[in-house]
């Protein structure tokens, strides 16, 4: 499972919203809501928010090994 859990975390520190995020960054509603509960959302989101907020993948995204994957 990937969680996003740390990007709402960095973008605490870098002081920008989720308001900030849709008004000024253009980011839709409908990707913050993915994020949130971390469902699927692409690379070309995730590279947007890294530039956005300055920071490596690693610091948005994890990966969570899912127990019963086999």
């Amino acid at each position: 499972m990937i969680k996003y859990d740390k990007l709402w975390e960095t973008a605490e520190k870098r002081g920008i919203t989720k308001s900030i995020l849709t008004k000024k960054y253009n980011v839709s509603k409908a990707q913050l809501y993915r994020l949130r509960y971390n469902q699927p959302v692409s690379t070309n989101t995730l590279d947007r928010l890294c530039n956005i907020l300055e920071c490596d993948i690693s610091d948005i995204m994890e990966h969570i090994p899912d127990d019963n994957f086999f």
